[in-house]
């Protein structure tokens, strides 16, 4: 079977995946927790700005291939959703907070990947993250492929290819700092620059999801005063 998802199916799928695990009392979702689940700031790169509209195409395209769907629920007042990835694929579960964390995140280092992914499942060893990677890039067709390790960095980034194979963001930008490090035309402060942004980018999210857990301490401490 052939998969190519957009980017707002990719996100759709990946949200569904992380709110059955982290949170299965609230699971199936709802249109408007879907949005809502899709949109957080927490975890999520890119950060999205989904309305109904794109959630419920994606929701289409997603059940044509049979990766998600309306679920059989009982609850009668507002239809919702779930994914269907253990039909498709029958994934063993440290397969699937990979590719979750992935569908969420982008491409990830397999440390990013075992920290990021422990609300799903704890790896005990980077080990046993890499060996879930080396499944998913086994299956017929592969559903994740190692990129080549960018300059000044120690560990090779992965990306999921349920998207196509395409070039993830900042490739291109890391390519041509690159050529001009060869040409000399920058000596040298081209890849530092690029590491210093990398550096403000990765601290700008980690203030985010620091203000997003102190909003969400604030209010369960709330339930209890």
């Amino acid at each position: 079977m052939e998969i190519k998802l957009s980017e707002t199916a990719a996100r759709v799928l990946g949200a569904l995946v992380e709110k059955e695990i982290t949170t299965p009392e609230y699971y199936p979702l709802s249109l408007n927790a879907l949005v809502n689940a899709c949109n957080q700031k927490s975890n999520r790169e890119p950060v999205m700005n989904l309305d109904e509209d794109a959630v419920t195409a994606a929701l289409r395209s997603l059940s044509d291939l049979e990766l998600a769907g309306a679920a059989d629920t009982n609850d009668s007042r507002a239809r919702k959703y779930e994914h269907r990835l253990g039909e498709a694929f029958n994934f063993t579960r440290p397969e699937i907070a990979v590719l979750c964390v992935l569908l969420l995140r982008g491409a990830q280092t397999p440390g990013e990947i075992r920290g990021r992914a422990d609300r799903l499942h704890h790896f005990e060893e980077l080990s046993d993250v890499q060996a879930a990677l080396q499944k998913l890039m086994a299956r017929e067709p592969a559903l994740v492929k190692v990129l080549a390790r960018q300059p000044g960095t120690k560990e090779s980034r992965y990306i999921h290819l349920m998207s196509g194979d395409v070039e993830p963001a900042g490739a291109a930008e890391e390519t041509v700092v690159a050529r001009e490090r060869v040409s000399g035309s920058h000596d040298g402060h081209a890849g530092n620059g690029a590491r210093i942004s990398r550096l403000e980018g990765e601290l700008a999210e980690l203030k985010n999801e620091i203000t997003e857990l102190r909003q969400q301490f604030a209010q369960f401490r709330k339930q209890f005063e």
